[in-house]
C-alpha cells in the first residue's frame, strides 16, 4: 500500500469517526428533555381538559405554580371534578394537582356565578382601600363563596392582612390563602 492510499484510508477513518460522534451527540441531545415551565403546563392542562368528554374544560380555570396545577371553577358533578384532577395528574411535568373545583348543579350555576363575581369585586375594592394591599400582587377568585387568594406578597403580615380583609366581605364563606411570601435577598 502506498502513502497516498494510507493517507486516504486514515482520512476516511477520521471523517467516519467524526460522523459517528456527531450522530451520537445528536442522539443524546434528542433524548434530553426540555424543562417544562408553568405556562406550558397550564396550556397543556387546558387543552387536555377541553379534549376530554367527561368534563367541560371551559368551566375550569387552570393555574400552575412550580409544577403544581390548581383547578378552580364549577363543574356539574363529583365525577367531573375527579376526572379533571385525573386528567391533570397524568400530564408529563405535573408534580401535583390542587383540586378546588366546586360541584354546583347546572340549574344553580348562573346564580352562584353572579354572587361569586360580586364577592370578588367587593374583595378587590376592600384591598384597594388598604395602602399595603393595594400595592400587593394578589389575584382574587371566588367559587361558591370561597375566596382564593394567589400571588406573591412582600411579607407574612401582608398575607395575613389579605386573608383577614377578605373574611369580612359579605357573602364570603371561607378564604383560601395560597399567597407566597417573597424571599429576602
Amino acid at each position: 500500500m502506498n502513502a497516498r492510499n494510507i493517507f486516504t484510508l486514515c482520512t476516511g477513518l477520521v471523517v467516519a469517526g467524526a460522523f459517528i460522534a456527531g450522530l451520537a451527540i445528536a442522539a443524546d441531545k434528542a433524548t434530553e428533555k426540555t424543562p417544562i415551565n408553568d405556562t406550558w403546563l397550564t396550556a397543556k392542562t387546558k387543552i387536555a381538559l377541553a379534549a376530554d368528554g367527561r368534563v367541560k374544560g371551559r368551566q375550569i380555570d387552570v393555574e400552575t405554580t412550580q409544577g403544581v396545577v390548581m383547578l378552580r371553577g364549577k363543574v356539574d358533578s363529583d365525577a367531573a371534578k375527579h376526572a379533571a384532577a385525573d386528567i391533570a395528574k397524568l400530564l408529563d411535568g405535573v408534580k401535583s394537582v390542587k383540586n378546588d373545583l366546586e360541584v354546583v348543579a347546572p340549574s344553580r350555576q348562573a346564580a352562584v356565578e353572579d354572587k361569586d363575581e360580586a364577592i370578588t369585586v367587593h374583595v378587590k375594592e376592600h384591598f384597594a382601600k388598604d395602602a399595603h394591599l393595594k400595592k400587593a400582587d394578589i389575584a382574587v377568585q371566588t367559587n361558591a363563596g370561597v375566596v382564593s387568594l394567589t400571588g406573591e406578597v412582600k411579607d407574612i403580615m401582608t398575607s395575613a392582612n389579605a386573608s383577614w380583609t377578605a373574611w369580612f366581605v359579605s357573602g364570603v364563606k371561607s378564604v383560601k390563602n395560597d399567597l407566597t411570601v417573597k424571599e429576602k435577598a
